[in-house]
């Protein structure tokens, strides 16, 4: 026997930038379809046209991009599709599994005024479920889908297990409007079937849509999908993520300047594990991630959590990688690029900068010692200060530029002048760095070179030292 081919999608609404939980979703749909060799398809369910519009479905494409989400063949646009799905709508009415329904809203909307004051369920029920065609008005009319009346429909889910709904809870849900537009529900499943959609990894919150959704895949004899609904993810305190928990959208995550590695790395995180494994890679994602892994309570987002894995995977990362990844986040917030002479001297200075860095502004602030222009604006030194910058000037031209000969001038000088190493460090960091947030003195001359280092003590002293 073949197994069936994994085609996963994400289908998400154009109507903003892409919410963190949707882009958590579009990763388990993509690291599931490629562990398992299948394809990862992306929609734009764009049928809301008051709310959706293209610079909405640009972010989106864009921020799967940053995300490093890579879909098969092209975007397809939901509302391109209305004609199929109202033709679907159609087969419905003549295989006798929907029916012209003539309620118009304000009649709805009485039965449901109605049901409320008596207590009743607001399920509408049409009368014209049954009706003989002859009595049918010549007036406009939806199409509705004939639920079922009677037994249970159980919704096999792979996270949430055996999910069962009675079916007198179902409705005869709209299928096509009278003005002849789809409903979303009706969309969704042609769009999934048409695709070869095999499984619907999707938040948590579709599960009740999963049931109603079964009915048209019964009525249109069509292959239900594996279903796979995961929890939300909550704010630390909780409750639903919302906007009081910090940034919700992937391009503030973006422009925050945490690495797409550590926001994947932590998005798998929430809802999935893999033992005691925190920090991973795509590659071990991809070989690890299962569906039947995937925890049944709603995630919480902990910004503490994210920032530690993003120090993680910066100190990680390939440092011409990193250095792309720098210039990339420098674009999109519209920050000015590196120009030659920076890009060489952020690239050499990594080594040093990565494994103390949580963002990349966290480490650009670090490489304030190579990505500025001399000189320095240091104040005046005190006489100490001026001393000790001096005693060091002469040794370190004559030093061999090593690390541990370059320890030994520092701890010369601090022996010489009987004072501690450090407080000979402070000022020739200061010198060096012209800020507090560097590295060390001794990665700062390793990185510029000696005639930097001499340059820079004589700017800090106002006497140049030539060869």
């Amino acid at each position: 026997m073949v197994e069936a081919k994994v085609i996963t999608r994400i289908a998400p609404s154009p109507t903003g930038n892409m919410h963190i939980g949707t882009a958590r979703t579009a990763y388990f749909n993509w690291l599931y379809a490629r562990r398992h060799g299948g394809r990862f398809l992306l929609r734009i369910e764009d049928t809301d046209r008051q709310r959706s519009t293209p610079e909405a479905s640009r972010a989106i494409t864009r921020a799967m991009s940053w995300l490093g989400l890579d879909w098969d063949g092209e975007a397809v646009s939901q509302f391109a599709r209305a004609d199929r799905h109202a033709e679907v709508a159609r087969e419905l009415l003549e295989k006798g599994k929907a029916f012209r329904c003539f309620s118009t809203p304000d009649e709805i909307e009485t039965f449901r005024e109605r049901a409320r004051l008596r207590g009743q369920t607001t399920l509408f029920r049409s009368p014209w479920r049954d009706a003989d065609p002859a009595t049918h008005p010549d007036a406009p009319f939806a199409i509705r889908i004939k639920a079922p009346k009677d037994g249970v429909t159980v919704i096999r889910d792979r996270v949430q297990g055996d999910v069962t709904v009675r079916n007198p809870e179902l409705d005869d849900m709209v299928c096509l409007r009278s003005d002849g537009t789809p409903t979303y529900m009706l969309a969704v499943v042609v769009d999934d079937h048409d695709m070869g959609i095999s499984h619907v990894i999707r938040g948590g919150d579709h599960l009740t849509n999963a049931a109603r959704q079964m009915v048209i895949y019964d009525a249109m004899g069509w292959d239900i999908p594996v279903w796979a609904h995961i929890p939300l993810i909550h704010g630390s305190d909780g409750k639903k993520l919302s906007k009081r928990h910090g940034a919700l959208g992937v391009d503030e995550y973006e422009a925050m300047g945490f690495p797409a590695a550590a926001v994947r790395n932590y998005l798998a995180r929430l809802g999935w594990s893999h033992g005691d494994s925190e920090f991973f890679t795509d590659a071990e994602a991809m070989e690890w991630f299962d569906l039947d892994r995937i925890g049944k309570s709603p995630a919480r987002f902990d910004f503490r959590k994210l920032e530690h894995l993003s120090s993680r995977h910066i100190a990680a990362a390939d440092d011409a990688d990193l250095l792309a990844e720098i210039e990339r986040f420098l674009d999109a917030v519209g920050r000015p690029g590196l120009d030659p002479r920076q890009r060489v001297g952020l690239l050499r200075a990594l080594n040093c900068l990565k494994g103390r860095a949580r963002t990349l502004p966290d480490l650009l602030d670090k490489a304030h010692f190579i990505l500025s222009e001399r000189p320095f604006s240091t104040g005046t030194p005190d006489p100490e200060t001026n001393g000790i910058l001096m005693d060091l000037t002469p040794r370190l031209r004559d030093a061999s530029w090593e690390r541990d000969i370059l320890d030994r001038v520092v701890a010369g000088v601090a022996e010489t002048r009987d004072v501690k190493s450090g407080e000979v460090l402070r000022p020739l960091r200061a010198a060096l760095a012209g800020s507090g947030v560097s590295p060390s003195a001794l990665d700062m001359m390793l990185v510029i070179g000696r005639d930097e280092t001499l340059s820079r003590l004589g700017d800090a002293t106002g006497h140049q030292i030539n060869d």
